[in-house]
């Protein structure tokens, strides 16, 4: 048995592993070899995973801190932040811009633009911007506004008498979300280049006009993150529906977590912001630049440019399998079918709910809803079954963070056409990725289903890796009946065959394997655990790892986002390894594999929708279900875990001390390896 005394490290701190994970993403727009319109994309989605990281983690320490009385990791996560945006921008304004402009793609501010091209934003801010904008100066009747999060604002000190003869000095400017942040100039005033302007610069240029016969003597753009989770307690309420979208309501006036100027703010402006908004000045963020690159997509999506971006990428049909045209249901009784996406199609998912859809056979549907988008064709195809009179139930996973008010709507038209739809559990959130047919052949019924790592959203499934599992296995479907059956009723249900669920079996069985192994390292027999996952943070798993190590079982760990274990420590973790890809697509699949053994039989995969976190472990319904084909089990080895332990171009190693270094800029690519296996660049 593992020594369950092995010696354990200080783990790694959570909120700086994920800032390191934006660190690597922030150096894929430092890179010449990704097409250039691609490097800024990874400049917007550096500040979007930073948007996110403020509403939910940061929110989280501060909370932490005030039951502490201690400011200390607070302040540390700071100034890391700090660091990390100072570097964005410098990127962004040192390295990009430049490098648009030698393309002929400028971002053209007011001191560069020239008399067409001022005259022309006049008459863009005249006609399209002016009209919605509402300046609001600040007096005993006119208090601070009530600012949403991540809204787009100017603050403006003003000299000379208002309309009223009064010397208010500080206005307040609310830009609508509705206008567009990154406006194309037409070519006649910008000949042989793209000229783009930036909303900011547009106002920033007239903002005196909002104020006429006083002076704009200072002013700044600025922006507020608020803390964003919906605080719905499930127990307290009768309708979760109800009370989350009430709660939608108020999201964007949350408790405000950090404050965005620019850089040229004066300090005046920003002190009173920051009273206004009750926060310390370790909250707020002077940025070179816009307060929002997040909006540069819409520059990228207005350029024409193919050449800067990717080249498009088609995901293979998997022909060998499931012949274009063929019946999913005729190929699934003869085997299993794993589709590997991006680089195969998402489609023959689409394919197996249209089809039990129109089988006038098929008598039920069961899905599970998280993130699924506001647009759905599968959300689409089982309304359709439902207005056919088949029996549709829906698990609809309402607290899917920044995707409630889509799945409320979806709920809410599931029900008006009659599908049965549920909630999940109370105190649980429903993760699992699960779709299960039933269909009567003859005398029998038979189920069909489908698994998988990623979310049912099309869209993704063209971004994001994942590994779906088409299966008519009877014991397999029969768990996931079982799933879907104690999600609705709640009660126990028997042991399931092979299915592994969460918050039930899933992490003591993840144990008990890594456990196993240990045992068989301790024996000299060959030991290997192989995980991939988006995130490791869960104590027990990470001590179960480092007992496993310690006995001499070798272990890699690819692990896209925080990681909290700390490899390579001499005697504690020197057996395990650590190593995070970052490429083209977003790495997202789960695949674990444990070998105890030299026989056939001594080796497991099993995939999963469950990172390797606490929350996920005690606090989700997961499931992780074991590839028995032994073909299949080879192809998820072959594909999903080689590759991406033999990468050299996109891999980055972790070092004992949380630090990330990339193994190489040239070489094996995992993903290109895979595209060009499945398809054509």
């Amino acid at each position: 048995m593992p020594d369950r005394n092995a010696n354990t490290p200080p783990l790694l701190n959570r909120e700086r592993s994920i800032l390191e994970f934006n660190r690597r993403v922030l150096a894929q727009a430092l890179r010449e070899d990704v097409p250039l319109l691609e490097r800024l994309r990874y400049i917007t989605i550096v500040s979007s995973n930073l948007d996110e990281f403020f509403e939910v983690r940061v929110a989280d320490v501060i909370e932490a801190a005030r039951a502490r009385g201690s400011n200390a990791e607070l302040e540390g996560v700071a100034a890391e932040v700090h660091a990390l945006i100072d570097e964005q921008y410098a990127v962004f304004n040192e390295v990009l811009t430049p490098a648009l402009r030698r393309e002929r793609i400028e971002i053209i501010n007011h001191a560069e633009r020239d008399d067409a091209q001022r005259a022309w934003v006049q008459n863009f801010f005249e006609q399209q911007v002016r009209p919605l904008l509402v300046p609001v100066a600040m007096d005993p009747s006119h208090p601070f506004p009530m600012v949403a999060n991540k809204s787009l604002n100017f603050i403006a000190r003003l000299t000379g008498r208002d309309a009223f003869g009064r010397e208010n000095t500080i206005a307040i400017v609310k830009v609508p979300r509705v206008l567009p942040r990154v406006i194309r100039m037409p070519d006649s005033v910008c000949p042989g280049r793209q000229g783009f302007v930036l909303l900011t610069s547009v106002i920033r240029a007239h903002l005196g006009e909002l104020f006429p016969g006083r002076t704009v003597e200072a002013f700044s753009q600025f922006r507020v993150t608020r803390d964003s989770d919906l605080e719905v307690t499930d127990s307290d309420v009768t309708n979760l529906r109800q009370a989350l979208r009430t709660g939608l309501t108020t999201r964007h006036f949350g408790q405000a977590i950090r404050l965005e100027v620019v850089n040229t703010c004066p300090q005046e402006l920003s002190d009173f912001l920051l009273a206004q908004f009750e926060l310390p000045l370790a909250a707020l963020y002077r940025v070179n630049g816009p307060v929002n690159l997040v909006r540069l997509n819409e520059l990228i999506d207005q350029a024409v440019a193919d050449r800067l971006r990717f080249k498009t990428y088609t995901p293979a049909w998997p022909e060998d399998r499931l012949p274009r045209g063929s019946s999913i249901f005729d190929r699934l009784r003869r085997q299993d079918i794993l589709l590997h996406h991006p680089f195969e199609s998402f489609e023959p998912v689409v394919q197996l709910l249209r089809e039990a859809v129109q089988d006038p056979d098929v008598l039920a549907i069961k899905q599970t809803i998280y993130r699924t988008g506001a647009q759905s064709v599968l959300m689409d195809l089982l309304l359709e079954a439902a207005r056919r009179g088949k029996e549709v139930m829906c698990v609809v996973e309402l607290k899917a963070r920044f995707d409630e008010e889509a799945n409320i709507n979806w709920a809410e038209r599931l029900e008006a056409v009659g599908a049965q739809v549920v909630y999940g559990v109370v105190g649980l959130k429903t993760h699992a990725k699960l779709l299960l047919v039933t269909r009567r052949e003859g005398t029998r019924l038979r189920r069909y289903a489908h698994l998988s790592t990623g979310n049912y959203n099309p869209k993704t499934a063209r971004m994001y890796t994942d590994v779906g599992y088409l299966t008519a296995d009877a014991a397999l479907t029969a768990d996931a009946d079982s799933v879907f059956h104690q999600i609705a009723s709640q009660t126990r249900m028997r042991r399931p065959a092979h299915l592994l669920s969460a918050p039930f079996q899933l992490h003591k069985r993840m144990v008990r394997f890594v456990d196993q192994v240990a045992t068989a390292a301790a024996a000299g027999q060959p030991a290997r655990i192989v995980v991939k996952v988006n995130a490791l943070t869960d104590p027990g798993l990470i001590q179960a790892l480092l007992r496993a190590g310690q006995a001499g079982a070798s272990i890699d760990l690819i692990v896209r986002g925080a990681c909290m274990l700390p490899p390579g420590l001499p005697g504690v973790s020197d057996n395990i390894r650590v190593r995070s890809v970052i490429g083209r697509f977003l790495e997202h699949s789960r695949v674990i594999y444990f070998r105890w053994g030299a026989g056939a039989d001594d080796e497991v995969v099993y995939l999963s929708s469950a990172d390797w976190m606490s929350r996920n472990m005690f606090g989700r319904i997961e499931v992780a279900w074991p590839v028995r084909d032994a073909v299949l089990r080879q192809r998820v080895i072959d594909e999903c875990l080689v590759p991406y332990l033999r990468d050299e171009r996109d891999a980055w190693t972790l070092g004992p001390d949380g630090q990330y270094s990339r193994v190489a800029q040239e070489g094996v690519s995992a993903q290109f390896a895979l595209m060009k296996r499945y398809g054509s660049q």
